[in-house]
């Protein structure tokens, strides 16, 4: 008997998950390690922020979904990898043995050295736990207690979340006006997208009056403000943090071998450079060779690959490779029922784009559901 350890519930072993549940692997057990029970979808995040979805059309059922798959679930969170020994350490002292072992835990807010930010700021990741700490904002809003609301970080993520609570919150009967305000250390948001798209996130945010602030660097964040390098101070009673990705600190323990910034390095198998036991994909992952921005979008096309990678390590098979695509269409939400579809040098907006972005998110979410 093999095992198999999966170490997360991430887009990309979603589909590990369901293509081993529909055709077994003999002699193999696999576990998926997981510290939730639902995974939160990241693509409808914004949707279910501003109130077009609830919890349910959002998140899979991991416990549900291995059941069905044929593949235990640990619901434990994952400490630490002991490449000598083939074990995974759990918070609750277990350890898994394992033949191989597969990483896509996500990443983590980079907030190490801002000071006051772990204490004070919500971080936009893990999705679950954000979901979890709207709610109370919802209702502090619904009692006065929310003014201002300060978002660090101009990206897609940064921007669709800050115009999803103005929208939200505009319609849950909030007892005073709320400001909004994006803060970001760049030079204008959505630095990676193409001229045509950061010209309509720039006017819809102007129209609906979110602050915009390029070119500031957090230097502290306090309980009810953000306080920039410049000096300058922003009062916030909630901060977000949806900057860009950032590794979790038990890579850094494992011996295997990472990136500058903290990630798994694989190679074009989605196989550990050093351990060739070790799998790695999503947003902890980084491809040598490659750069790509960190996107559900490629999480999800490494899926199929991880799925029939790990299938032909076990039986001692030649691996596939996967290539990134060099161009992502990315369905930037606003808020409303309105997006903006980023490809290239092309830039669509309209409502017509929202239910395209709500036509492919939901068609995933069904790939998963019992």
């Amino acid at each position: 008997m093999k095992r198999v350890v999966l170490l997360g519930g991430g887009h990309s072993h979603l589909e590990v998950v369901r293509r081993f549940g529909a055709r077994p692997a003999a002699y193999t057990e696999i576990s998926l390690v997981d510290p939730a029970q639902f995974a939160t979808y990241s693509g409808m995040l914004p949707g279910l922020i501003a109130g077009h979805y609830n919890f349910q059309a959002c998140r899979v059922d991991l416990a549900r979904l291995t059941q069905h798959c044929g593949v235990r679930f640990v619901q434990r969170r994952s400490c630490s990898i002991d490449t000598a020994r083939r074990q995974v350490a759990l918070d609750d002292g277990t350890k898994l043995d394992y033949d191989l072992v597969s990483i896509d835990v996500g990443s983590t807010p980079p907030i190490a050295g801002i000071h006051g930010a772990a204490e004070h700021a919500i971080a936009a990741k893990p999705f679950t736990t954000f979901a979890q700490r709207w709610d109370r904002l919802v209702a502090s809003a619904e009692t006065g207690g929310l003014r201002k609301v300060v978002v660090i970080g101009g990206g897609a993520a940064g921007l669709e979340l800050a115009l999803a609570m103005q929208h939200r919150l505009a319609h849950a009967g909030a007892r005073h006006p709320i400001e909004y305000a994006v803060v970001t250390d760049a030079h204008c948001v959505l630095p990676d997208h193409n001229a045509g798209t950061r010209a309509a996130l720039e006017r819809l945010l102007a129209e609906r009056g979110v602050a915009v602030h390029l070119n500031s660097r957090v230097a502290r964040v306090d309980r009810d403000a953000v306080v920039l390098a410049d000096a300058r101070r922003l009062e916030s009673d909630a901060t977000i943090w949806a900057t860009g990705a950032g590794a979790p600190s038990w890579f850094a323990d494992t011996g295997l071998a990472l990136d500058a910034r903290g990630f798994v390095r694989v190679d074009d198998c989605l196989s550990s450079v050093s351990h060739r036991e070790v799998f790695a994909a999503g947003d902890c992952a980084t491809i040598d060779g490659h750069d790509y921005p960190k996107s559900g979008v490629y999480a999800v096309r490494q899926g199929p690959v991880l799925a029939e990678n790990l299938r032909r390590a076990l039986a001692g098979e030649r691996l596939s490779t996967y290539r990134p695509q060099q161009r992502a269409l990315a369905l930037i939400s606003t808020g409303n029922r309105y997006a903006v579809a980023s490809y290239g040098r092309v830039a669509l907006e309209g409502a017509w784009v929202w239910h395209w972005k709500d036509y492919v998110d939901r068609k995933f979410m069904r790939r998963y559901r019992v």
